[in-house]
């Protein structure tokens, strides 16, 4: 293969499948330590990749601007995006959304080698040159990292490290409630039933505050109701601190960098912890895990489920009996085992 200079990755989203798909930048930048790694992702989520030191550039993608100007039928702001892809003259293009959408930014792009997986949704293979054939049944992140199969580069440790920004580290160092341990708890979900009862993390922050442990919510803007029951114990005078809809992904992972452990539904507070190596726990009930669960964590995942049950996140109600049959004692009881397991780390510095 000729020199490569530089690479162009495309996933614009989620937030989680942003999180850990890292290990494409990373395992590249190992293979080709000289090539220029850029990386296209929704402009929110810029933040997760900024300080990671195998990304060169990142390209924020203006979803809702550009998609205001699609539905009205100026196309001049999507014309010049595309061209402005083409124009960096990429050497290679990894497709690792597998939607239309990344299909035709792949395509727009001109590359000689356009990769990602033959079952792309939505038509997006069409945008490729080499078409990965997927292995039903394998974890999300092995399934980014079979896209590196026509490149040669093979890993079989993924390197999931995630880097948080200075300037949110700096932030982080200057709120007070901040200072001293705290436990993360991520009690939120955009689908409702993947979320765990509040009233049960609110019973969870109760007995925890009472062993002398101090618990930071967090949550998307507009996600407040949500957190009520649990938010309520601030105002009791308990060592609980809001961070509810108050701050931005940036904050969050260095939030998430310093915790003693994070505690969460099916959520990117989870892929964000497993980045920063930080003990977890988390509550699933309409996933498979074995697909899209934090990485090679099964043993901090609960989750109870028999093989007559059915796993559609979309169906509120199964889902939630699903999240139900996990109780607040068990919960309990593995949080305190992985806190108890983590004593030797300084759970207030960030990880190394």
């Amino acid at each position: 293969m000729q020199k490569i200079e530089r690479i162009l990755i495309i996933r614009p989203s989620a937030l989680g499948d942003v999180c850990r798909s890292v290990p494409l930048a990373a395992a590249i930048k190992w293979h080709w330590p000289t090539a220029e790694i850029h990386w296209l992702v929704n402009a929110p989520f810029a933040p997760v990749l900024e300080a990671h030191p195998a990304i060169a550039r990142v390209i924020p993608f203006e979803r809702k601007a550009l998609g205001k100007h699609s539905s009205r039928l100026n196309l001049s702001p999507i014309i010049g995006f595309l061209r402005s892809l083409r124009a960096q003259r990429y050497d290679i293009v990894i497709d690792a959304q597998g939607l239309a959408r990344s299909g035709i930014f792949t395509f727009a792009t001109g590359a000689k080698l356009r990769i990602g997986h033959a079952d792309a949704r939505e038509l997006g293979w069409l945008g490729l040159n080499r078409r990965v054939a997927s292995t039903p049944g394998e974890h999300t992140v092995d399934r980014m990292m079979s896209l590196l199969g026509p490149l040669g580069i093979s890993t079989p440790e993924p390197d999931m490290h995630l880097y948080a920004r200075e300037s949110d580290q700096t932030w982080c160092d200057s709120v007070p409630e901040l200072k001293e341990p705290y436990t993360v708890l991520a009690p939120t979900s955009i689908w409702p039933g993947k979320r765990w009862p509040i009233e049960r993390f609110t019973e969870l922050a109760q007995r925890m505050t009472s062993q002398g442990h101090r618990i930071v919510v967090i949550g998307a803007p507009g996600e407040e109701p949500q957190c009520q029951p649990l938010l309520d114990l601030v105002r009791q005078g308990l060592p609980v601190i809001d961070r509810v809809g108050k701050t931005s992904v940036g904050q969050m992972l260095a939030i998430i960098e310093r915790a003693q452990l994070v505690l969460a539904n099916d959520s990117a507070a989870l892929h964000m912890a497993v980045g920063f190596d930080r003990p977890i726990v988390g509550l699933f009930g309409p996933t498979r895990t074995d697909l899209v669960g934090p990485y090679r964590q099964e043993d901090s995942v609960l989750q109870h489920i028999t093989p007559a049950d059915q796993l559609d996140h979309k169906n509120t109600q199964t889902s939630l009996e699903l999240m139900s049959r996990i109780s607040t004692d068990e919960v309990h009881k593995l949080v305190n085992a992985r806190l108890a397991t983590d004593r030797s780390a300084s759970p207030h510095q960030p990880a190394s």
